[in-house]
């Protein structure tokens, strides 16, 4: 009996399955050991790149307390020419959680995947969209800072 190995666009999809199921554990669990996340738009306080399943867990322990997201609201999945490779538009919905504010945000992800897990995951976003969203910059420096020492 063979085993079928998610593909890029699988892993990307149960990504956001498991982000509407505020399952961070599960999220976190489709990286390689070695995986990486980069934020490509970081600001100075915020990291730039995580390395290693250990550390994106960390990462994304509190991510639930800090947004509620609730909804996909759109999503586009571009192949590329490497079947590793995905290109993923989308857009998540929901609440602020420390001011209740609504929460509409735009994505860009180019997610490798390898043996089945996620190798890297380059995540464009605005942080000028989240500091607005959020209630201050502060607010974002808080959740980086909480993330970075867990």
């Amino acid at each position: 009996m063979t085993t079928q190995v998610r593909t890029a666009s699988d892993l990307f999809t149960e990504s956001l399955r498991l982000l509407l199921a505020k399952d961070m554990a599960g999220y976190a669990a489709l990286w390689a050991v070695d995986g990486v996340m980069v934020f490509p738009f970081a600001t100075a306080d915020y990291p730039a790149r995580l390395e290693g399943r250990a550390a994106i867990a960390a990462y994304l322990r509190g991510y639930p307390d800090l947004l509620d997201v609730q909804e996909i609201t759109e999503q586009v999945v571009h192949r590329t020419g490497d079947p590793d490779v995905v290109v993923a538009e989308f857009e998540a919905a929901g609440v602020a959680v420390a001011t209740g504010t609504p929460y509409r945000m735009r994505y860009v992800a180019v997610l490798t995947a390898r043996n089945g897990e996620i190798a890297s995951y380059r995540d464009y976003w605005s942080p000028l969209a989240a500091t607005e969203i959020l209630g201050g910059l502060d607010e974002l420096k808080a959740f980086a800072g909480e993330a970075s020492k867990a």
